[in-house]
């Protein structure tokens, strides 16, 4: 079955919702407005039960099939916040609030959950229930891991869930997925190098804390080159170098560098963070300085389930006629959390010819959203057909 009808006529309504989102963007849990308006469309849908404050500011809603003989309840999820960026697109609906931007697409993929709730809350023409989750801090906030933390599987007994997310550069509406491994582990260091600060002409008074911070930043590439199995995917990047000393005469005392660490397995992630703290420490002693590693495990590997790719693969080709393979993405995604806690599937439906996301000229483009609301709407109609 293509692209419901049912969306096309519906595609001025959504696009509105999405452009007044895109317009007021929130940041991590602050979501109010967001989760409000989200709250309000279900009541108007005629959800069968609407609850908020899950994950902080997280929105819950629940639509009963026509019949539920199957027993079967499933999760569609859509993330609602935005980024701290500074929008430049010069969109009629640019953001209004300075420095806070859609620039992922959380709008569209609000708009277009909504959409799907709308149509199947209209229809009901399955046996079961559908679980709508509107999550807010995906960015960095771990909204995912808080509505889970929260009860949120348990409490409507989901037994599947399933999430989506835009990608800029593949063609509008069309699909890719891929089982196992695929968004990386995400997680942070901080390393603070302390040596013997001193004046500039008199280094051999000193411990040169920017010479041992440099031999730190190269010797953590080998972490990569040297100690990760060349077949599995890895990367350690040094983001930022910051030393105490602001005086061209002054050899610093500390040095703090800051990175992060993407990996694509659990052995993978253990690995790179004692390697690194090996290094950072042993690195820094051999020149007589010392180094405090602080490691922080951020989102886990975001890992689709086989049986539900498969058929989430399934129902992306209905949608669109097809359904390629996506390709490893190094990036985060706060979904792995509610995939630890269900089996489920994450897809990638295509942006066209976009700027990148987190970019501040994206902008999610709406000729997607009958795609992206079929897919979710086939996802229920197909793994709970009516009775």
């Amino acid at each position: 079955m293509p692209v419901k009808n049912r969306f096309a006529e519906l595609l001025p309504e959504i696009t509105a919702w999405r452009r007044d989102l895109h317009e007021n963007p929130e940041i991590l849990f602050e979501t109010h407005r967001t989760s409000a308006i989200v709250a309000e469309k279900l009541k108007e849908f005629g959800c069968d039960e609407i609850v908020t404050g899950i994950g902080r500011t997280g929105v819950v809603g629940v639509i009963n099939g026509k019949s539920d003989t199957s027993g079967k309840v499933i999760g569609l999820r859509a993330d609602m916040d935005a980024l701290p960026i500074h929008e430049q697109t010069g969109l009629e609906y640019k953001s209004k609030t300075d420095g806070a931007m859609h620039a992922c697409g959380h709008d569209g993929h609000t708009a277009m959950l909504l959409g799907a709730a709308k149509y199947l809350a209209e229809t009901r023409n399955f046996d079961g229930k559908v679980v709508v989750i509107f999550q807010p801090a995906e960015e960095g906030g771990g909204g995912g891991r808080e509505m889970c933390e929260d009860g949120m599987m348990e409490r409507w007994g989901i037994q599947e869930v399933y999430g989506m997310h835009n990608w800029p550069g593949r063609p509008v509406g069309s699909f890719a997925i891929r089982p196992g491994a695929f968004f990386a582990a995400t997680d942070q260091f901080d390393i603070t190098v302390e040596g013997l600060g001193g004046h500039a002409a008199k280094p051999h008074q000193t411990v040169d804390s920017v010479v041992v911070a440099a031999h730190v930043v190269t010797a953590l590439q080998s972490i990569a080159s040297r100690n990760a199995d060349p077949v599995d995917q890895i990367v350690v990047s040094v983001t930022s170098i910051e030393s105490s000393s602001k005086a061209f005469n002054v050899i610093a005392q500390r040095v703090h560098l800051k990175g992060t660490v993407r990996t694509m397995s659990k052995e993978m992630r253990d690995l790179a963070e004692a390697r690194l703290t090996a290094i950072a420490e042993g690195t820094a002693t051999t020149f007589g300085a010392k180094a405090e590693v602080t490691y922080y495990r951020g989102y886990p590997c975001m890992v689709n389930h086989d049986d539900q790719t498969a058929f989430a693969a399934d129902v992306a080709k209905s949608v669109s006629g097809d359904c390629e393979d996506a390709p490893l993405v190094m990036g985060g995604e706060d979904f792995a959390f509610m995939l630890e806690e269900r089996p489920g599937a994450y897809i990638l439906v295509g942006n066209g010819d976009s700027a990148d996301v987190h970019n501040p000229h994206y902008n999610f483009n709406d000729d997607a959203i009958p795609a992206g609301c079929s897919w979710w709407a086939e996802i229920v109609e197909q793994r709970m057909p009516a009775a």
